[in-house]
């Protein structure tokens, strides 16, 4: 068994009603909370907003409410957040809702008790934020797909620089997360396939990197076998709440992977989409991307595409390795379909005149160099325009 290392600090609250609690965990920290979400557009985040606002008010919480997160949120949404933080002297942010609102919890964090922006303090970049001056995060998702509830992540877009990148420090693991799968069971199908397909790539992705090892592919093949069971389903049956708590179960899992092995290829490429074009949501960039990425990487990685195809059709088990391998891509487009993701990047109005423009930004993080196959230049330009239609 190959030497790893395992890494977790929040707290995780896992099971229906448990969104109950959450005055309880922010009265350790203050009674002064900033709730960061996205803007109640649809009447089940209304409602959500307004339960939350009231467990908060049972426990005399004041709650000041930042609702302009965006999807991929940018910087400049996350310094608005950043001065409401400040201007109320929270002692607590709370981030409620998918990927975008508990990102942008962590980042509003530190800009809001650092100088500067939270560009200014992106994974590459010194100084790093310090510990004893962030504002304690508590996580509340409400999609089950990114997994930020439990990584020291925060994502965010410069649209002026049309780039997207991360905060990365191990002190960015939110203090404590409310995984409560009934405030999933409102999410769209478009939402519940996207971030659904997330899992599913956080998962594997961890698998293959070079930072993998026991816990974690303990972890994630778990995590791949639930979203191979449960994501098809929900599609059809978006109010199944067993299969929202697998699926809860599931994200947390592929979360914890992530955290601590890292992901790959695919989602340098994600990120260089979304950075590029931000009306494209990450689990959808992520789909676009991954036939030509499996067509890519399944020789370099045998046993674990050949594990990947048996656990999305059964039947290929019985088959050896490099047969059931070479059949992966086959099966994740046959996936994609079932859950409505089967597209291409023209499908996203990309214009083709920018293919090696993707191609240049997926190289910019370091995702791709974790591949089992390194891509060259000209090879990610091939992968790109292999994903164009």
């Amino acid at each position: 068994m190959k030497h790893f290392n395992y890494h977790q600090t929040t707290e995780i609250l896992f099971g229906r009603g448990r969104v109950n609690e959450l005055a309880d965990v922010v009265t350790r920290h203050g009674r002064k909370a900033l709730l960061v979400s996205t803007a109640p557009d649809v009447p089940p985040l209304a409602q959500l907003y307004g339960k939350v606002k009231n467990i908060l008010a049972s426990k005399n919480i004041e709650c000041a409410h930042f609702d302009g997160v965006v999807p991929n949120p940018t910087t400049g949404c996350i310094t608005e957040g950043a001065n409401m933080a400040r201007q109320i002297n929270a002692d607590v942010i709370i981030g409620l809702g998918g990927g975008s609102s508990m990102d942008a919890a962590k980042a509003i964090s530190v800009e809001a008790s650092h100088p500067g922006t939270s560009w200014d303090y992106l994974f590459f970049k010194t100084p790093q934020p310090e510990a004893d001056k962030l504002i304690p995060v508590v996580a509340v998702p409400t999609t089950s797909g990114t997994g930020s509830h439990v990584t020291q992540v925060a994502v965010v877009t410069n649209t002026e620089m049309r780039d997207k990148s991360a905060l990365y420090n191990n002190i960015l693991y939110p203090d404590v997360a409310i995984v409560d799968p009934e405030l999933v069971a409102s999410a769209p199908k478009f939402v519940t396939a996207t971030t659904g397909f997330d899992v599913l790539c956080h998962a594997f992705e961890s698998t293959i990197n070079p930072g993998t090892g026991a816990y974690v592919n303990l972890l994630a093949w778990e995590a791949v076998n639930i979203v191979a069971k449960c994501l098809p389903t929900l599609i059809s049956q978006p109010e199944n709440i067993e299969y929202r708590t697998y699926m809860a179960w599931a994200d947390t899992l592929a979360g914890l992977c992530i955290a601590n092995a890292g992901v790959t290829l695919p989602h340098g490429m994600g990120m260089a989409i979304g950075g590029l074009y931000p009306h494209v949501a990450h689990g959808e960039a992520l789909a676009i991307v991954y036939p030509a990425f499996a067509e890519y990487t399944w020789e370099a990685a045998i046993d674990e595409f050949a594990k990947l195809a048996g656990l999305l059709n059964p039947k290929l088990k019985q088959e050896e390795p490099r047969e059931a391998a070479k059949k992966s891509p086959a099966e994740i487009a046959s996936f994609l379909d079932k859950i409505g993701l089967n597209k291409k990047l023209k499908d996203i109005n990309m214009p083709e005149s920018e293919l090696k423009t993707l191609a240049k930004q997926s190289m910019v993080l370091p995702d791709y160099k974790n591949n089992p196959r390194v891509a060259t230049e000209q090879e990610m330009i091939e992968l790109v325009s292999r994903s164009y239609e």
